[in-house]
């Protein structure tokens, strides 16, 4: 299966660095067979049926993009060339224990097991950054793991240009994120993330932190659609996966079949295999709002019942074309980057061809990609190709 049958042209001016102005998204409908149609985001409720059934991921995006100094240099907050100390930056990536996480660092050259960090402000500047470099009441974290001891199922240091190590802090981080942290947006949008992204970057289903990317189909959710959707009788129901740095992570072979997939972990409440039942017996759809969904229910799925199993789990499945879906219906998802592992999941989910026909009439009409862009709505082929 070559890679490159999964490409297209996209100009760069239409890689949304922003949320459209005024929540106004555009909604691409691909139906099983026939034209496109081109709608708006608003009038989703308009394409489902009463007692269709919406399953979104709950996950919440941390601040978890950090600065750092290594305590060893920050001790005299300013070496002898007048200079302040170099600082890394760590992106958390899972929590292994209760004050152990795995991080990506970089740059990651001549630190070593053993080694401590200290964390400062992200807007620490001049002499704020010297006092925070050396402030004693900082919180550290010591390297406990090496990167080339790093656990295979990980993202390569490719995927986000740096490498993982093992992190023991001197206490509970995840309340200190606020002070220390900021959101860690897409490589793609080419600028760091400001006071909009705080809300823009979160869905409004986020419960559940632990996400280092956002679950981007939930974006396009807001308060009055949510009514409209109550109102038109489409019941929603959650599950959790937490979105890694693994999700960007390029796909750098020439067969797909020979990439290596992320591993994410996932839950699955017993209520949201109740609800997905419950649409099964009443004849009503599945609606994923976005890949992680689909990811994390047909990863759990039962191949005789076609329902999920309930309760928590990992999963590093890999979806291409030829795969036989036994949960999902239909797909909310924003428009992905050519040649990576979500359009393949796309394209084994509506057919190869009409996905990539779609994107290229997308872009002829100058849609708004990736994460920040607009979205799909798109039937389950009968077959994928």
């Amino acid at each position: 299966m070559a890679v490159a049958d999964f490409d297209y042209q996209l100009p760069e001016s239409l890689i949304a660095q922003r949320p459209a102005p005024g929540g106004g998204s555009r909604l691409l409908v691909l139906p099983a067979s026939g034209a496109p149609r081109h709608l708006h985001f608003a009038e989703l409720a308009d394409l489902l049926e009463p007692g269709d059934l919406l399953v979104y991921n709950d996950t919440r995006v941390m601040k978890a993009r950090l600065r750092a100094v290594k305590v060893h240099d920050a001790r005299a907050a300013v070496t002898a060339a007048g200079q302040a100390p170099a600082t890394l930056e760590v992106l958390l990536v899972e929590q292994l224990e209760a004050n152990t996480w795995r991080a990506m660092l970089r740059p990651a050259r001549r630190l070593r097991r053993g080694g401590t960090l200290r964390l400062v402000p992200p807007d620490a500047r001049g002499s704020a950054f010297e006092e925070a470099a050396a402030a004693p009441d900082a919180p550290t974290a010591r390297v406990t793991v090496e990167p080339s001891e790093r656990p295979s199922e990980g993202p390569s240091d490719a995927s986000t240009g740096g490498e993982l190590f093992r992190l023991e802090w001197d206490r509970d981080i995840v309340p200190l994120l606020d002070r220390y942290g900021s959101l860690p947006l897409p490589p793609y949008i080419t600028r760091a993330a400001d006071a909009e992204d705080d809300s823009a970057y979160q869905t409004i289903f986020a419960r559940s932190p632990g996400a280092v990317a956002a679950p981007t189909a939930g974006l396009h959710f807001d308060a009055t659609l949510l009514d409209r959707l109550e109102l038109a009788g489409i019941e929603r129901a959650p599950v959790t996966l937490h979105v890694g740095p693994g999700t960007f992570r390029p796909v750098t072979a020439d067969n797909a079949l020979e990439h290596v997939m992320h591993r994410e972990t996932y839950q699955i409440p017993e209520a949201t295999v109740r609800a997905i039942a419950g649409a099964r017996d009443r004849e009503r759809q599945v609606i994923a709002v976005g890949t992680t969904v689909v990811r994390t229910l047909e990863a759990a799925a039962d191949a005789h019942s076609r329902l999920p199993r309930p309760g928590g789990g990992s999963t590093a499945l890999f979806i291409t074309p030829g795969y036989r879906f036994r949960v999902v219906d239909r797909l909310i998802t924003n428009f992905h980057l050519p040649r990576s592992t979500l359009l393949m999941l796309v394209c084994a989910f509506a057919g190869t061809r009409r996905v990539l026909d779609a994107y290229d009439e997308a872009v002829r009409r100058r849609y708004r990609f990736f994460s920040y862009g607009d979205a799909m709505l798109l039937d389950r082929a009968a077959r994928s190709p």
